[in-house]
C-alpha cells in the first residue's frame, strides 16, 4: 500500500520484476501481469486477511503507520 493512494481500496503485490494491483473488497486484480499461480496465492493470502487489509488501507489514507500483516502459511 502507498500512503494517500487513490480509491478504490487496493494493495500492490510484487513477484520478482512483475507486479499486480488487487482490490480489497472483491480481491480482483485490476492491473499487472502476475502469473496465474502467483495470482492465486495472493488472492488466497488476501482472502484470509481482508479485515487487516481494510484497516491498513484506512491507516494509509491518513498517513499513519501500517500494522504488519502475516504471510501465507
Amino acid at each position: 500500500m502507498y500512503y494517500a493512494d487513490h480509491p478504490p481500496p487496493h494493495f500492490h503485490a510484487k513477484y520478482g520484476s512483475r507486479a499486480g494491483v488487487f482490490t480489497i473488497d472483491d480481491l480482483r486484480m485490476t492491473e499487472g501481469d502476475l502469473p496465474p499461480r502467483v495470482r492465486g496465492l495472493v488472492i488466497e493470502w488476501a482472502s484470509q486477511r481482508q479485515e487487516q487489509l481494510r484497516r491498513d488501507w484506512e491507516l494509509a489514507r491518513v498517513r499513519q503507520p501500517l500494522l504488519p500483516i502475516s504471510p501465507l502459511e
